[in-house]
């Protein structure tokens, strides 16, 4: 079984991430493939990057930090939920990035994006270039989903379009393919 993380981007008041990460890992849990884990950047709470020494060192002075690449250690796959702020992804993913380098490597990564009328494509693809500094890959397939608050119900439910389901079942599908692939170069480094 490969362990999945999916994270959240988002921290404001208000923010929805919370309830597209929560249907993801709804579906994502279906997969037998998967032991699955939401990490909700809003609850962990990471400060600007207040490490003194490089990420490339692994030499971490803070107990967030070690918390921080202890989870990310372990995981074998990631989902990314992010929103989009701006034309980009938000900024407390980057900084989540940016705490560590080599906990990411040779890892796949679905995305799933929300937003507007552009479904937040553009934070997904400015994500997945900067995915790759990390040598996280990910996969093609991908969730994007637009004017999202629609789906959204009264009762805070996030109930979205069958085409939706239909794009994170393809996205979960390659997400184990390249899960099993990368999981031998990881271990032959």
């Amino acid at each position: 079984m490969y362990n999945l993380k999916i994270i959240t981007s988002t921290v404001r008041p208000g923010r929805k991430g919370p309830l597209v990460a929560a249907w993801i890992k709804e579906i994502a849990a279906k997969h037998e493939e998967f032991n699955v884990e939401i990490l909700d950047l809003g609850e962990i709470k990471l400060p600007m990057m207040d490490e003194a020494n490089h990420p490339t060192m692994q030499k971490y002075e803070h107990e967030h930090t070690k918390k921080w690449s202890a989870s990310i250690e372990e995981a074998d796959a990631f989902i990314f939920v992010t929103a989009e702020y701006d034309y980009n992804y938000p900024a407390p993913l980057r900084n989540a990035l940016e705490y560590l380098f080599h906990e990411w490597g040779y890892k796949a990564a679905g995305i799933v994006s929300y937003g507007g009328i552009s479904a937040g494509t553009r934070a997904a693809n400015s994500l997945k270039a900067d995915l790759s500094t990390f040598k996280i890959v990910p996969v093609y397939e991908a969730v994007n989903l637009p004017l999202f608050t629609q789906f959204i119900n009264e009762e805070g439910d996030f109930l979205p379009s069958e085409s939706a389901y239909k794009s994170a079942e393809g996205m979960l599908k390659e997400l184990i393919r390249w899960t099993k692939g990368l999981k031998i170069i990881k271990e032959n480094k």
